[in-house]
């Protein structure tokens, strides 16, 4: 598919020199695919946000080691899901700026929960409007569509659309009927010699999930709430299960960081560059964003990289 994203030149290019896995390996594993995974900035006008999304920007772009582009995991603004219509403006509009001015790398969108725009508007609901929901996400960011795909070296990703309205209330995580079949019809299509990185806002599996509210019910259980994870990650686990080039999935949405492999799998929840946001830690979890490194025989590497915020 072709590449949609903000575009600005000085992007780094992923050199392609075979480094040595050790000196006795018989095989060789290329240099990694780098690419910053920086999620939930929550950028609205304001010192504070402004000034933390542009420190994280230019300290992605200041590595030692480049990146080759970011992908932003959701919820790049505040929220819209309440906000009216210009206040939800204003909200795209610093971000754009921000991106224009503090970014050369090229950029992959995620839509977030907050990126919706007046699914909760008490008032004057805005459902005639034409970009009601998440029309002003995708024309903002400019991607083709809500869900799509692109392909770099070794690898195809897929960005997920999670958010669905609920009718009972709320939002609920999980791919709508036309859009699963849209991905079963990707998975099909995606060369067996290509490994599969998964992008989607809220995690598809999460332990995260079960500890968002830092207690248990009184009961002594969990709660992992339908707007945390998937609720449809037992379909999902089904249609991976055909397809074991499905190496990757990376989130965000909880702001706390994890690392699970389950069925073959790396499942990476990678924190919130807003950390609480904007202000301080989310429980033990600092602000900042992941370095994701992809490897050309399926094997991946996560970096949580903290920078100064404040």
């Amino acid at each position: 598919m072709k590449r949609k994203a903000f575009l600005f030149s000085g992007a780094a290019a992923a050199a392609g020199s075979l480094m040595p896995v050790s000196a006795s390996a018989e095989n060789v594993k290329r240099k990694p695919l780098r690419f910053a995974h920086l999620t939930d900035m929550h950028l609205k006008p304001g010192k504070i946000p402004e000034v933390g999304v542009a420190k994280a920007l230019h300290h992605v772009q200041g590595l030692k080691k480049p990146v080759e582009f970011i992908i932003n995991g959701g919820d790049a603004i505040m929220d819209a899901l309440q906000a009216d219509k210009s206040k939800t403006q204003a909200q795209w509009e610093v971000l754009k700026a921000t991106l224009k001015k503090e970014n050369s790398l090229p950029v992959y969108h995620t839509i977030g929960n907050h990126d919706v725009w007046g699914w909760f508007v008490k008032d004057n609901k805005p459902e005639a409007d034409k970009l009601y929901g998440k029309v002003w996400a995708v024309e903002t960011l400019e991607i083709n569509n809500r869900y799509y795909s692109f392909t770099k070296g070794a690898w195809q990703f897929i960005v997920l659309d999670s958010t669905q309205l609920n009718p009972a209330g709320g939002y609920i995580a999980r791919l709508d009927e036309e859009q699963l079949e849209w991905l079963q019809q990707e998975l099909m299509a995606v060369p067996a010699d290509k490994f599969i990185c998964i992008v989607s806002h809220i995690p598809l599996l999460s332990i995260c999930a079960g500890l968002f509210f830092d207690k248990t019910e009184t009961n002594g259980d969990l709660l992992v709430k339908r707007n945390l994870m998937h609720t449809d990650f037992f379909a999902l686990k089904k249609i991976f299960r055909q397809y074991p080039n499905i190496r990757v999935c990376i989130s965000g949405h909880i702001h706390l960081q994890e690392e699970i492999e389950y069925l073959g799998i790396k499942y990476y929840c990678n924190g919130a560059v807003s950390g609480n946001w904007w202000n301080g830690a989310f429980q033990e979890f600092e602000p900042a964003y992941a370095i994701m490194e992809l490897f050309d025989d399926g094997e991946s590497r996560r970096t949580m990289v903290k920078y100064q915020a404040f």
